[in-house]
């Protein structure tokens, strides 16, 4: 059973820099325009065909019927369902497309997941074509872990029932915060009885897994107002909680500079507080801290993978299911294998123009080099396993770790005097802290290559 976390506001103000979340090692920002995507394919085709040909798939349906100001997504405002209709004709064009690049064979899908945007902007008969699209195309295992994210506010049980007949049993739930005042600051009025109508739905209908997505930082928040939203989300048994620091980013995303008419955002001492109660709160109510923003009741497949070192992460979070290869559709999505990634154009003119040219609408990728592999094992058990053996590295690369990563190894010592890591008694390796779950991505970046120290505009502040 874990203990509930408290949190020192001193150590977090001093570790909260910037730093990448670790998604994907290398991370998208090293992806080049001019890799050829021949090349990538038949390294991505010897990958899928060496697992088997099992893969995962990704699907990215970007329409929202309104745009939340917060949002960092990748989305396309869309009223009604006609710019949808037109999107699944090139998802499944691009579906045949693939299959006659890979050519593997029957790929078969052990898991699938719809992101967004909003999947459920879609009609109950889009997602019947989409089911049928897969059918027709992949091949699922018994096992298939499909999961889908959902907005509240555009969910009906018409919605719920049409993805749970796809064959879905785990679901996220776009929460933030269930204040009023929140609410109307960031353009998103979904009042908490929509929520519970949400997750009744899902639950008759046999969805084994709810998720709620929250978000601190944002306007008019305060401790007192944000356990008020963790009294009312804990009363509806959800299995996991991912919790976001939101990001002001409005040179990238110009709708963010309308939350700024409120100038009610919480100082950062303020914040900082948030991220203290939420995580106190959560920790002390059984779910256990799996790192990062993501938290699970104890009995989850996460926390059993955490435990037993089978976690890993991608471009979806922690999954069980993140070694295989991503066969990723719809605009902006990533693809990637073991030794490969492949991002598709951003925008929905780009992306819906390369498909009807015939060809896969990637527009940059990369071919991992072996130092980029070794680095990526790397960075992957710290973030998965909390912790680092020295020795089974070794073993694992053919060489003296200690020897080759000296330099990265002493990077830690700061934080180990934090508390943050503890070195085994034998100096060859290294533990994560229950407190150092909080800082796994300051502690991840000792070993990135391509980490520049000090670029605020290329990644978030790890806190």
């Amino acid at each position: 059973m874990q203990h509930a976390l408290k949190v020192d506001l001193e150590l977090v103000k001093k570790y909260n820099v910037p730093a990448p979340r670790y998604t994907s090692y290398p991370t998208a920002l090293q992806f080049r325009d001019d890799v050829e995507a021949g090349d990538v394919l038949r390294v991505m085709r010897e990958d899928i065909v060496a697992g088997e040909n099992v893969i995962s798939l990704y699907i990215h349906i970007p329409f929202c019927r309104s745009l939340c100001w917060y949002c960092g997504c990748t989305t396309v405002p869309a009223a009604d369902s006609t710019a949808a209709e037109s999107y699944i004709d090139f998802l499944e064009k691009e579906i045949g497309i693939w299959r006659s690049h890979l050519a593997a064979g029957t790929l078969r899908v052990a898991q699938l997941h719809f992101g967004g945007g909003t999947p459920s902007a879609l009609l109950p008969e889009q997602i019947n074509r989409i089911a049928s699209m897969l059918r027709a195309n992949f091949e699922f295992t018994p096992d298939a872990e499909i999961s889908v994210e959902l907005d509240p506010r555009s969910l009906t049980r018409e919605i719920v029932e049409a993805f749970r007949n796809l064959g879905c049993t785990r679901a996220s739930l776009g929460v933030q915060d269930l204040d009023p005042r929140v609410q109307i600051a960031i353009h998103r009025v979904q009042p908490e009885p929509l929520v519970r109508q949400a997750v009744r739905w899902l639950r008759d209908a046999g969805f084994v897994s709810v998720n709620f997505d929250l978000i601190y930082g944002l306007p008019f928040q305060t401790v007192e107002s944000f356990e008020k939203t963790l009294d009312a989300v804990l009363a509806l048994a959800p299995d996991r909680f991912a919790v976001f620091s939101y990001a002001h980013v409005p040179w990238l995303k110009p709708q963010q500079k309308l939350l700024e008419r409120s100038r009610a955002f919480p100082t950062p001492d303020e914040k900082l507080a948030l991220l203290k109660a939420i995580i106190e709160r959560l920790t002390a109510s059984g779910f256990v801290y799996i790192g990062l923003d993501h938290f699970a009741r104890e009995n989850d497949e996460l926390v059993h993978a955490l435990r037993e070192r089978r976690l890993q992460r991608n471009f979806q979070g922690y999954s069980t299911h993140a070694g295989l290869p991503i066969v990723a559709l719809g605009m902006s999505s990533i693809s990637q294998s073991a030794r490969t990634f492949l991002q598709n154009e951003k925008t929905l003119d780009g992306y819906e123009s390369r498909i009807a040219a015939g060809t896969l609408a990637e527009v940059k990728g990369m071919i991992l080099s072996d130092e980029d592999l070794r680095r990526r094992e790397i960075i992957m058990r710290i973030m998965c396993d909390l912790r680092l053996d020295f020795s089974a590295m070794s073993a694992k690369f053919n060489f003296d770790f200690r020897a080759r990563y000296a330099g990265e190894i002493e990077k830690l010592s700061p934080l180990a005097a934090d508390g943050l890591v503890e070195f085994f008694s034998d100096g060859n390796g290294f533990s994560v802290t229950h407190v150092g779950r909080m800082f796994i991505r300051n502690i991840a970046v000792a070993f990135d290559a391509y980490f520049v120290p000090g670029a605020r505009e290329r990644h978030s502040k790890t806190i």
